[in-house]
């Protein structure tokens, strides 16, 4: 299997080490190659996962961490990423998974999150991938 990664550096305190979460994950699930590529931020990341589509990855994992501000400014980014991701997934009939903390996180909120939301983003990436090859099975 090749799994993309994207990460988004906004908030990289966070963001670093779920990265190395993800990629230890990676590794422990048997997944042969993993190919990162950094954003600037979450909002970011459709466009990078469509690269990572297109380079020939079977599933992509995203990773960010958008935290509440003063304004709605989080409501509006982590909504739209969530939605564009989905819809790379449907047209490229890959899984592309969710791993971005927020919206109306704290900081301390994301901290606490950083190990859970990267691994459940790889391993979901890797088990849609795997279920998806294997097809339908009887009931």
């Amino acid at each position: 299997m090749r799994l993309g990664i994207v990460v988004s550096e906004f908030n990289y305190d966070i963001t670093r080490l779920m990265l190395e979460k993800a990629l230890d994950h990676a590794k422990f699930l048997g997944v042969e190659e993993v190919l990162v590529l950094k954003v600037p931020g979450s909002f970011e990341a459709p466009l990078a996962a469509k690269r990572l589509l297109e380079e020939g990855c079977d599933a992509v994992a995203v990773l960010g961490a958008v935290i509440k501000g003063e304004t709605d400014h989080d409501q509006v980014v982590a909504h739209q990423v969530a939605r564009k991701l989905m819809d790379l997934s449907l047209e490229y009939g890959k899984p592309v998974t969710l791993g971005v903390i927020g919206p109306g996180a704290t900081r301390e909120q994301a901290a606490e999150r950083i190990e859970e939301y990267a691994r459940r983003a790889v391993e979901a990436a890797v088990k849609a991938w795997k279920r998806l090859n294997e097809g339908p099975q009887l009931a």
